[in-house]
């Protein structure tokens, strides 16, 4: 079979960014209007106040300082808490294909290709737009590839599952390059009125040239050694909006229609999961822990990754070990382990290795081994 590689990738970050002052001031100002618009049911007991967020609470629950977002100006308004972004014609490029074109024309870039090189494109991310026609094949006429596209969603995972349907389609000869895409506009399903999640997610999309080494030429090489997936039911991490919402209108715009989790459940049985996945997707390749220099991880929580580092090498990461762009970033569900490996790659060395890593509902997990060519 045909030896795969990831030959260029590629980020959309969006303009406006929301720090956790302008988040908390807008999501303190709405819970001070409903406690006192319910004022007399809490008092009663039949209504729970609801609690202040605080920028403290936010950055030791989960290490994120800002995060990106396609528009901030609604998210930030008191009365509405959702972007305002008009509906297209369906003439008109759709917004997730928008920001997947822009990743992807980077990615080509830096791959050295062009749309002709192209055969397949796979959009894998948390969620899709609409339900069809594919965000895929819409990329694809976009950019006026040839061959196929389809879309897939695997949650958090999504990237790396991805990473192993394009590596797939290489090594059986089906496509010569995949591109892989990973358009994550989250701000559309957090709810921003929930004190215990309203800061997590952030917008973000990512790119991926994957294609045969044989014929890659792009300067920004790297082999993928190994991959392995894995997924337990879990409903600890759940979104309840689909297609079959109307049969009961009772459920229309209820919470469990947008993302919710029971974070310390999560915490307790993924960070282990992946950490002996990781190990696992190591040992698969031949290799031992030692002897891998970086660790791009799923970046949804600072406090996961710096146990899950902890729990693969035996002790604290150094520095640079497993970066971290949640930061900035927040929670860009599939997009963030690709995000850090496209900022935090380009300055290892030819033969170092590294681990991709990602996971999330489910619960899946998807780990790829990659060395720098």
């Amino acid at each position: 079979m045909k030896q795969a590689v990831i030959s260029g990738t590629g980020l959309f970050t969006p303009a406006q960014s929301i720090s956790n002052e302008e988040l908390v001031e807008c999501f303190n100002a709405y819970a001070e209007q409903f406690n006192t618009d319910n004022a007399a049911a809490i008092a009663e007991g039949t209504v729970t106040a609801l609690e202040m967020s605080s920028v403290a609470f936010i950055e030791k629950a989960s290490g994120i300082k800002s995060r990106y977002v396609m528009e901030k100006t609604g998210i930030l308004d008191p009365a509405r808490m959702v972007s305002r972004i008009p509906e297209r014609a369906d003439e008109e490029l759709s917004l997730q294909a928008e920001i997947c074109v822009a990743a992807a024309r980077q990615a080509l870039d830096r791959a050295g290709r062009v749309p002709a090189d192209i055969d397949m494109v796979l959009v894998a991310c948390s969620n899709m737009q609409r339900g069809y026609p594919a965000m895929a094949v819409e990329v694809q006429g976009a950019l006026g590839i040839e061959g196929y596209g389809f879309d897939m969603n695997v949650a958090c995972s999504s990237a790396t599952f991805g990473i192993q349907q394009a590596v797939a389609a290489v090594q059986s000869g089906q496509a010569r390059a995949v591109l892989v895409l990973n358009p994550e506009i989250t701000s559309g399903h957090l709810n921003w009125r929930d004190r215990d999640s309203h800061f997590i997610f952030g917008d973000a999309c990512t790119a991926m040239v994957i294609e045969a080494a044989d014929t890659a030429k792009g300067s920004h090489r790297w082999e993928i050694v190994e991959t392995k997936l894995k997924t337990s039911f879990s409903n600890n991490i759940r979104n309840n909006f689909g297609f079959l919402n109307r049969f009961d209108e009772a459920g229309i715009g209820q919470p469990d229609k947008l993302f919710r989790q029971q974070g310390r459940k999560v915490f307790k049985d993924v960070c282990p999961m992946a950490a002996e996945m990781i190990k696992n997707t190591i040992t698969g390749a031949g290799l031992e822990v030692p002897q891998v220099s970086r660790y791009w991880l799923h970046q949804a929580n600072l406090n996961m990754n710096l146990l899950i580092s902890r729990m693969v090498l035996g002790r604290d990461a150094e520095p640079g070990e497993a970066p971290v762009i949640l930061d900035t970033y927040a929670n860009t569900s599939s997009a963030g382990s690709v995000i850090a490996f496209h900022k935090h790659s380009d300055d290892m060395a030819p033969g170092q290795l590294g681990v991709i890593c990602s996971f999330g509902a489910g619960y899946s997990i998807g780990c790829v081994v990659v060395r720098r060519i």
